[in-house]
């Protein structure tokens, strides 16, 4: 038991870095993208990177429902939201220099990104979540990514790199990769969750959740580290609202998607919660370090009310 153990743990932790490393890769190319086009720093985070960096949640979701595991797919997205605005975020802010918001996001982009934390409620209110939700929930996504890059762009500065042939490889080269490895990290989770018998949905909040936003933790951290919180945050709010709405409707084209006890019970509400809790940072438009440190403690509280 042992041995088939650290054999499966060993197997997650290769193939999840696989994972990571490519939406790695995915994101720089989309980044020097949206910035050769002359988007704002705002939008770059919301869009592009919050897409890129969102890919681990999208193929090991896809992954889960193939592998009739569908319960994984909320799991790890709601774990995942969670895990952006209070560890993502929260070191974003500890690392940040630059503690002042110019994009007003209380407007349009807080108000839809709440408004997705209480869609993934009412959609699973029935422990199920169908096709016709998975279009509402595509849709959904479609009108916001039409008004963010609507928004108004910037002019093109030498920091934005000219775009490579070697780019479209890399893009094709990373997609791969991200299939393989979410392939066998869902498989080594299922194994992993039946050695140490404990839910499938407890380990794709934590465990799953946390390896699949290391994109977003390293992509915001950096961005923050260099002053530029409003992409920090821009990635935060961008991933969470194409996790809720693009990786749980994609998942849900190829088969219905359940919710197990725990997600329901204790991660959604702290999901809807942590969600409010950041529209009253980004609408203060000041932050500081004490907030950091404060949605810090919040996280390592939600990963032990989990497990307890």
């Amino acid at each position: 038991m042992a041995a088939m153990l650290a054999e499966q743990t060993v197997i997650f932790i290769i193939s999840l870095f696989v994972v990571v490393k490519s939406a790695d890769y995915f994101t720089e190319s989309a980044e020097r993208v949206g910035l050769f086009f002359g988007l704002s720093p705002f939008i770059v985070g919301a869009v592009i990177l919050s897409i890129g960096t969102s890919l681990p949640e999208l193929v090991t979701s896809i992954a889960a429902v193939l592998q009739k595991h569908s319960e994984i797919v909320i799991a790890d997205v709601v774990g995942s939201n969670i895990t952006n605005i209070l560890l993502v975020l929260g070191v974003s802010i500890l690392f940040t220099k630059n503690k002042t918001l110019k994009h007003n996001a209380a407007l349009v982009d807080l108000p839809i990104l709440i408004l997705s934390a209480f869609f993934i409620y009412l959609a699973f209110k029935n422990s199920n979540f169908g096709f016709t939700e998975g279009v509402f929930s595509l849709l959904a996504l479609f009108i916001y990514i039409l008004y963010a890059t609507s928004s108004k762009k910037i002019d093109i500065e030498e920091e934005s790199k000219k775009l490579t042939p070697k780019e479209p490889i890399i893009l094709i080269i990373s997609l791969i990769l991200l299939n393989f490895g979410s392939k066998y990290t869902i498989k080594s989770v299922i194994e992993i969750s039946k050695i140490l018998n404990i839910s499938t949905g407890v380990i794709a909040s934590t465990v799953i959740a946390l390896g699949t936003s290391l994109p977003e933790l390293l992509v915001s951290a950096t961005a923050a580290r260099k002053g530029k919180l409003e992409i920090a945050i821009g990635n935060v709010i961008g991933s969470n609202i194409f996790n809720a709405f693009g990786v749980v409707g994609l998942a849900s084209l190829f088969g219905s998607l359940k919710l197990d006890a725990s997600t329901a019970e204790y991660g959604i509400p702290f999901m809807i919660a942590s969600s409010i809790l950041l529209g009253f940072i980004v609408q203060n438009k000041e932050t500081s370090r004490w907030v950091g440190a404060a949605l810090l403690v919040f996280y390592c509280f939600f990963v032990y009310k989990l497990f307890l």
